[in-house]
C-alpha cells in the first residue's frame, strides 16, 4: 500500500506542472474567445489605434523630455530622457531575445477558434507592445512620481496590454509577462536616473 501512495505522489508531482500549464492555456484561450465574441467595429477601431500608436508614444516620451530639458537647461530632465529611452530600448532587446527562445505561436495559430483582427508574423511570448509600454510608464513614473504622471502612464500601458488581447494577437499570459518584463527592466535601469 505504501508503494501505491508513493507512486501516486510521484505521478501527481510529475504531472502537476503539466496540469497547471494546461489550466493556464485553457484560461488564455477562454479569455480571448470571450473578447473576440464581444468585438464591435467601434471598439476594434479604438483598440487598434491604441495598439498602433504605442511605438510613437514610446519615442515621444523621452524625446519630449530631452527637448524640454534642452530648452529649460535642465540636466536632470535630459538624464531622465536617457533613463526612459534606455529602459524602453533594453526592454525591446530582452523581449526580442525571449521571443526567439520561447517561440510561442500566436493565439490565432494555436487555436483555430480564434480570429485575430490582424496577424503579426512574429511569435507571441511575451507581448512586445505591452513590455515597451510598461517600461516607458514605469521609468516615467519613477522619474516623476506624481499622481498626474502615474495615472495616465499606467492607464495608457494597461490599455495597450488590453488592446493586444482584444485584437486577438496575444494571450493574457503574454501580456502579463510583457508587463512584468517592462516594469522589471525600468527598475533594473534605475541606475541611470539622476
Amino acid at each position: 500500500m505504501k508503494q501505491f501512495y508513493t507512486t501516486v505522489l510521484l505521478l501527481t508531482t510529475a504531472y502537476s506542472p503539466i496540469l497547471a500549464q494546461s489550466r493556464l492555456q485553457t484560461f488564455d484561450d477562454r479569455t480571448l474567445e470571450y473578447l473576440a465574441a464581444r468585438r464591435t467595429p467601434g471598439q476594434t477601431k479604438t483598440w487598434l489605434l491604441i495598439s498602433n500608436t504605442n511605438d510613437y508614444v514610446n519615442v515621444a516620451i523621452p524625446a519630449g523630455l530631452l527637448v524640454a530639458g534642452i530648452i529649460d537647461h535642465n540636466p536632470d530632465m535630459r538624464q531622465n530622457a536617457l533613463y526612459v529611452a534606455s529602459s524602453t530600448a533594453t526592454t525591446f532587446l530582452l523581449n526580442t531575445l525571449i521571443k526567439k527562445l520561447v517561440k510561442r505561436p500566436r493565439p490565432f495559430i494555436s487555436n483555430t477558434h480564434l480570429t485575430a483582427v490582424y496577424q503579426p508574423k512574429s511569435t507571441s511570448f511575451p507581448s512586445g507592445h505591452t513590455s515597451s509600454a510598461f517600461s516607458s510608464a514605469t521609468a516615467l513614473a519613477r522619474a516623476y512620481p506624481k499622481w498626474y504622471v502615474l495615472a495616465p502612464a499606467f492607464l495608457w500601458s494597461g490599455a495597450v496590454g488590453y488592446s493586444r488581447m482584444y485584437l486577438g494577437v496575444h494571450y493574457p499570459t503574454d501580456v502579463t509577462a510583457g508587463a512584468l518584463l517592462g516594469v522589471g527592466t525600468a527598475f533594473g535601469m534605475g541606475f541611470i536616473r539622476p
